[in-house]
């Protein structure tokens, strides 16, 4: 996609975009909260979650594949309506199996597939929308916001919260409840801010401002709440991993001070218009936040990888990260003061993207190859 900017491109990029963030989205995230809640959260593992894994899986190489040739048509909606159905089965088997002896992590799961299942209500919406008033409507877009805010605040982030009382073994208390209240106050309550991007009225400003504030007690209720927990657990845990969870919970921090910000109308207005602020906060979000906290929970789950591998895959997804982040905030702020294109913008992308490529390869062949090992292992010990 990054290279569609530099040299002659034959692909429709709007296509691509969107095989993007799918398999973004429901290919990395998804699956990977599908494979840490049926690891550590299901205690008597049934066989339909592995077919219900692979048929998942389908779904997400079929929206690869036919997104990027055909857009939105019969083939990528198709497999996009099997994910739908197929999330929708898992949120009832883990309901049904789940065994969670922590009352935190166990609500924060719960409420996480709620909001998964409140989200898809954005995807039922689109159909009717396009119908009714057409893809530039206001209609239309507000669906797809409902979507994306949930399935990033509600289901992924929640979820990842989750997964890190359980590592950390944050225990039920006082502040939980609170903290608990203002989490779901201030993920309904942002979503405000994109719907008043599309129907401006000014009561959804004083909803966002209420939301924001709700995020801001809420963040500092959890830092009071884990901040024990955390400084004892990191001691136990390998230094990727530690360096991981502070890289992930600072990007974490970061992301809620952007939010913040838009509690002044002028910079809301900005940030919508600017495309280079819009793109990086969804990074910030999908690859310092959510993947920062995935990658140290890979290794504290003690998955088979070549360690030296694994590592310096992370190390150039980080750098791939923070400066392709760099780029496209400062090019933002270039604009916003009318300067212009930083020399070799497009470039500079394309090469800072490069790394996280290159990080990624690093970390699926390090489990490839450990699992392979594993697996040679396996059958040389069974031979007679």
């Amino acid at each position: 996609m990054r290279f569609a900017f530099v040299s002659s491109f034959e692909f429709n990029y709007r296509n691509l975009t969107h095989a993007h963030s799918h398999v973004a989205m429901l290919g990395w995230v998804y699956l990977m909260l599908y494979v840490f809640i049926v690891h550590h959260f299901i205690p008597k593992k049934q066989k339909v979650f592995n077919r219900l894994f692979w048929i998942t899986e389908v779904a997400v190489i079929g929206m690869m594949i036919s997104f990027p040739l055909q857009g939105y048509a019969l083939f990528s909606i198709s497999f996009s309506t099997l994910h739908i159905f197929c999330s929708y089965y898992f949120a009832y088997l883990v309901f049904k199996h789940q065994n969670i002896a922590s009352k935190p992590t166990r609500v924060l799961l719960k409420t996480a597939v709620i909001f998964m299942l409140i989200s898809t209500l954005g995807v039922w919406c689109l159909g009717p929308a396009v119908g009714l008033l057409g893809q530039a409507s206001a209609f239309y877009q507000i669906a797809i916001q409902f979507f994306l805010h949930f399935q990033f605040n509600g289901w992924f982030l929640i979820g990842l919260l989750g997964l890190f009382f359980h590592f950390f073994k944050i225990k039920d208390n006082t502040i939980f409840k609170p903290f608990y209240i203002t989490l779901v106050l201030s993920t309904v309550g942002t979503l405000a801010l994109p719907i008043s991007w599309f129907a401006p009225f000014p009561i959804l400003n004083w909803i966002n401002g209420f939301a924001i504030i709700c995020q801001i007690t809420c963040f500092i209720l959890f830092i009071k709440m884990s901040n024990t927990g955390i400084q004892k657990h990191l001691k136990a845990v390998p230094k990727e991993a530690k360096y991981l969870y502070y890289f992930a919970l600072i990007s974490f921090a970061i992301k809620i001070g952007f939010q913040s910000a838009s509690l002044f109308p002028y910079i809301g207005l900005i940030a919508k218009q600017n495309h280079n602020f819009v793109i990086g906060f969804i990074h910030l979000t999908m690859l310092g936040v959510v993947t920062g906290f995935l990658f140290a929970y890979i290794i504290q789950s003690k998955t088979s990888y070549k360690t030296s591998v694994f590592n310096y895959g992370v190390y150039s997804f980080i750098i791939g990260f923070l400066g392709s982040e760099f780029i496209l905030f400062f090019q933002g702020l270039r604009f916003v003061f009318g300067i212009g294109l930083i020399p070799n913008y497009y470039l500079l992308l394309f090469i800072l993207s490069c790394f996280l490529v290159i990080g990624i390869s690093f970390i699926f062949m390090s489990i490839l190859c450990s699992k392979t090992n594993y697996y040679d292992n396996q059958k040389t010990t069974k031979a007679p």
